[in-house]
């Protein structure tokens, strides 16, 4: 394994520094690279202008080993990415014929007439390799030049992503720069902050001082990250402390890789041929949008209600009237009421419900906004739990639906059915519990 690279990171684009879109791709590419045991050096954000790529470009290619940018090779005039940056490697652009054909044929299949300006795209730095899109019509571009690698890709997530999986990482991997195998196990747990993670853990870790820790803590749950200086990875022993974390964690340890809660939920009911329906007030189809996320989500998941007033809430679930007189809403009664009345609804054998203040209105001394009821149905009987965490509208939604989700998973595992929840996944994409 070759000494580790230096790799740069150019995200092009306005609407990144305007704060119109995210930089997902830095997220991304990031996370890649650093599951296969290479970390980003640097990230250079500019705009679509010729002046500040020049100054980007010429400050990553001096000193990196490899450089990747992100967008400006599609057909509009604020797209000069690749214009740019052979000006500045003095490089000719060569009009390649076999790209024409390609982004003709893609639009044949569409239906759709394609405008000239689409010839922008047909265009490679000299001695530069195509790299194919199958997902858009702007092919991306790799270059070796100066002992240094160079890959541009265009700016669409979902050509980016699979490009760079399939013909970027390969590449990089394949010079000897990275593995193809995962460099690190991660633990992913729910309920126990950083601090505490940590304290539970210290006596398995100052018990094997070679092995490196990183916390990251996001949306209730905390990732740890479990990894060796040696090359190649000794997988065998990183799962050998995983394990005796797991053991210590209980309830708190929900997966070894990325899986999301509603998955390891899934698995269980799957795996025992049960079905689940939920009931959302303030979460507005978010706890659906969890399960629905899941390939094959139908074996197990019945559906949702969405009951925002309590008119909905009384003709769609058959929440008691005077339950909503006497408690309200937002209360432990209405929480299971709704459960129940999903579960009665759809005939599932378990469900979730979802009710409180979101925020920034709302709220009462009793329950202030960022107050949250959770009720949980099972063939046991149903159960409320309540949470208050104040803070931005969406982000307490976002903790609502995770947090109701892990009271199902610590129920099914208090019921010692903890081996079939706790699951592995490999690989899944984080960003969809982002």
């Amino acid at each position: 394994m070759a000494s580790p690279a230096k790799v740069d990171l150019i995200t092009l684009g306005d609407e990144l520094l305007l704060g119109i879109r995210e930089n997902s791709h830095l997220k991304f590419i990031g996370g890649e690279l650093a599951r296969h045991g290479l970390a980003l050096r640097r990230n250079t954000s500019c705009r679509d202008t010729r002046d500040e790529i020049i100054q980007a470009f010429r400050e990553a290619w001096m000193t990196a080993d490899i450089v990747i940018t992100t967008g400006g090779l599609g057909p509009t005039s604020d797209d000069n990415t690749r214009e740019v940056i052979a000006h500045c490697l003095g490089l000719e652009l060569d009009f390649v014929p076999e790209i024409e054909e390609t982004i003709r044929a893609r639009f044949d299949r569409m239906g759709r007439t394609m405008s000239e300006n689409n010839l922008k795209q047909c265009y490679l730095p000299r001695g530069a390799e195509l790299l194919p899109n199958p997902y858009g019509t702007a092919p991306g571009i790799y270059l070796q030049l100066e002992g240094k690698r160079l890959f541009m890709l265009p700016g669409p997530a979902s050509e980016l992503r699979p490009m760079f999986k399939e013909q970027v990482l390969t590449r990089i991997c394949a010079d000897g720069f990275c593995s193809l195998d995962d460099a690190y196990l991660q633990i992913r747990t729910m309920g126990v902050g950083e601090s505490a993670l940590e304290t539970k853990l210290l006596p398995i870790l100052n018990a094997n001082p070679d092995v490196q820790v990183a916390y990251c803590a996001h949306q209730g749950m905390v990732d740890l990250r479990l990894s060796l200086d040696s090359m190649p990875i000794d997988f065998e022993r990183l799962r050998a402390v995983g394990d005796e974390c797991r053991e210590v964690l209980g309830p708190d340890f929900v997966c070894f890789g990325h899986c999301h809660l509603a998955k390891a939920i899934f698995n269980y009911l799957r795996a025992h041929e049960r079905t689940l329906s939920v009931a959302e007030s303030c979460t507005g189809g978010l706890l659906s949008n969890a399960f629905t996320d899941i390939p094959g989500a139908s074996k197990v998941f019945a559906g949702g209600f969405v009951c925002y007033s309590n008119e909905s809430k009384m003709e769609m679930l058959g929440v008691p009237e005077c339950i909503l007189q006497q408690h309200g809403a937002v209360s432990a009664e209405c929480a299971v009421a709704m459960a129940d009345g999903a579960a009665e609804r759809l005939g599932t054998d378990y469900a979730l419900s979802v009710t409180g203040f979101a925020g920034p209105c709302g709220g009462t001394p009793e329950n202030p906004v960022g107050t949250i009821y959770i009720g949980y149905h099972s063939p046991l009987g149903s159960w409320c739990v309540r949470m208050v965490r104040p803070g931005e509208r969406t982000t307490v939604k976002t903790l609502a639906v995770n947090r109701a989700l892990d009271v199902m998973r610590r129920k099914l595992h208090k019921y010692n059915l903890g081996e079939a929840l706790a699951c592995e996944c490999k690989a899944e994409e984080a960003e969809v519990a982002e």
